[in-house]
């Protein structure tokens, strides 16, 4: 008789009687040829046993891919994925958002008509600039006519990036499976990186907001698709780093070495969004507004097509190895999302968090410039405490989720915490002239839930994307986020400098987020399992080359104690 001591994973033999070795928790068993007692002595047919299992083994590795041998990432390599985030990251958070609005309300040769209360004064009949109350009319004003319709710039930009995000769908669909089972994926996002960079340097070439539009698609396309590519690079180095396939014991590790790839990137990203908001406003002391942000634009597509060292220089495999064909690839790949309920949850976390950090930059920069008449100086102020500070703060935040061993949804709900505490704040005094001070604290805690939220959502995608399949997952990623940066951004501009309705989104927005990853199923663990990123103790190597360990071993035990009790005997 034999029993399973479910604590050590052990089986337990009592002398003299047949034994079977079992395994701990996969279900299969691997049956040992009883030993046969007779009067002349006691015999262990251990040739049988490990037949046994050799036919055992042939059903049970179709479960298990293949990996290939993975190398540590360099110095080099992590490097080089941080400084793509320093020159991509401001593409969405200050080109497409103030940079080309700006743009387009330069292009008309008059300004705006002057308001009823004139230009020294806002509609809180707060004294005011004439340049400041210029800038904000030009921008919310509706003077682009299309048939009996009026779009304001900033509506004209919302816009265009809708435009972007439509083109960019079948072009993600398309270069998912080139991202994990092609050899030319860099080489595409090379190509559309450097299309992106390229439809920034002609922006003030013809000066009409006509021409506007396909630079922001091109440039809403070419993000996305680069993207998808930097965020499955992700899922690649955690893998080179920690494995493929982990214990759980493992598994902070690979929760604390994702952190801090994806916090130490976040940051670098917002010192180059921080750059390009400070050239900004540098640009816009001069008297030719729309030759400044036409050179603004330029340095932005420079520094961006500069990211593309980056994209040349990953020559990371998936690991996937040779025995997957491509006919095994079909139509509906790009959809197999969906297939793993923790990562299509966790694209509802990807969306609402970018929706309400856009919502509320958005609604709070045209708060503080038409409502609040904020002097220049003090906005510059406010976009480097939104941007820089979190160069700062996150990678201070890294030891302490590591100490307290906080997985990515946990994080995520801190952030949205913090994004519930900005918003409503902002919307409870509403009606209240802000002091300076009080906006740069609620500005340093937004970039810091900006910033946690950008870095671990994504953490949590990875971590339920199986091995080989980083790429698709990763262009879901890119979608979802700038599909919410889009329906953030119109809805913080459309209130035109009224924060009701920006504010009072972004709350519900944040507050569903934490009920969702609290009430919900979605785990960064629990995706990992499903993604089989994490196994159980025997589940971590070969089926093979385990069983056939185990029964040789026991087989010998076997044959040595028969032959101790036949001396006995």
């Amino acid at each position: 008789m034999s029993e399973e001591n479910h604590e050590t994973n052990e089986v337990v033999t009592a002398p003299r009687r047949p034994r079977s070795m079992e395994d701990d928790e996969s279900g299969h068993s691997v049956d040992a040829k009883a030993m046969e007692d007779d009067e002349s002595g006691h015999s262990v047919d251990v040739k049988a046993m490990d037949t046994s299992v050799e036919v055992k083994s042939e059903t049970e590795t179709e479960d298990y891919e293949e990996y290939e041998d993975e190398d540590k990432p360099t110095r080099g390599e992590v490097m080089g994925w941080c400084f793509y985030e320093l020159s991509s990251y401001f593409t969405h958070t200050v080109l497409i958002t103030v940079v080309f609005p700006l743009i387009i309300s330069q292009t008309f040769s008059k300004p705006p008509p002057e308001p009823a209360r004139g230009w020294y004064k806002n509609v809180r009949v707060l004294d005011c600039t004439k340049k400041e109350t210029t800038l904000f009319e030009a921008l919310t004003y509706a003077r682009i006519n299309v048939g009996d319709l009026s779009f304001s710039p900033l509506e004209w930009t919302s816009i265009s990036w809708f435009s972007g995000l439509i083109l960019a769908g079948p072009l993600l669909a398309y270069i998912a499976i080139h991202l994990d089972h092609r050899q030319n994926s860099q080489l595409i996002t090379a190509i559309a990186t450097a299309i992106g960079a390229i439809f920034c340097l002609p922006a003030g070439i013809i000066k009409t907001p006509w021409i506007i539009p396909p630079y922001i698609a091109a440039i809403v396309a070419s993000n996305t698709v680069g993207s998808a590519f930097h965020n499955r690079h992700l899922g690649l180095m955690v893998r080179g780093f920690v494995g493929a396939t982990i214990r759980k014991l493992h598994f902070p590790n690979r929760q604390a070495i994702s952190s801090w790839l994806s916090l130490y990137a976040t940051a670098g990203g917002c010192l180059g969004a921080a750059a390009i908001a400070s050239f900004t406003y540098y640009m816009l002391r001069n008297p030719e507004g729309f030759i400044s942000l036409w050179v603004v634009s330029i340095f932005s597509g420079i520094l961006w097509f500069v990211g593309i060292v980056h994209i040349l220089t990953a020559v990371r495999s998936n690991g996937i190895g040779s025995s997957f064909t491509t006919c095994r690839i079909s139509s509906r790949y790009f959809i197999s999302i969906f297939n793993y309920p923790h990562a299509a949850g966790s694209l509802v976390g990807v969306f609402l968090s970018s929706f309400s950090t856009m919502s509320i930059f958005t609604g709070a920069v045209l708060y503080i410039v038409g409502q609040l008449c904020t002097p220049p100086q003090d906005i510059l102020f406010t976009w480097l405490t939104y941007f820089f500070f979190p160069v700062l703060a996150l990678p201070l935040l890294h030891p302490v989720q590591k100490v307290i061993q906080s997985d990515a949804v946990k994080m995520q709900i801190f952030g949205f915490l913090l994004s519930t505490l900005t918003s409503g704040m902002g919307f409870y005094y509403r009606k209240e002239n802000w002091h300076n001070n009080h906006v740069l604290v609620l500005a340093a805690a937004q970039s810091i839930a900006s910033g946690v939220l950008h870095a671990h959502s994504r953490i949590l995608l990875m971590d339920c994307a199986p091995a080989g399949k980083e790429g698709v997952f990763a262009a879901w990623f890119a979608w979802v986020r700038m599909l919410g940066a889009f329906v953030g951004f119109a809805m913080g501009s459309s209130g035109v400098g009224n924060v009701n309705r920006s504010f009072g989104a972004a709350f519900v927005a944040a507050v569903i987020g934490i009920v969702a990853l609290i009430f919900s199923n979605i785990s960064s663990y629990g995706g990992a399992v499903a993604a089989g990123h994490v196994r159980k103790r025997r589940e971590t190597e070969s089926p093979v080359h385990e069983s056939n360990d185990v029964a040789k071993v026991e087989g010998k035990e076997d044959l040595e104690g028969t032959q101790d009790r036949s001396m006995e005997v």
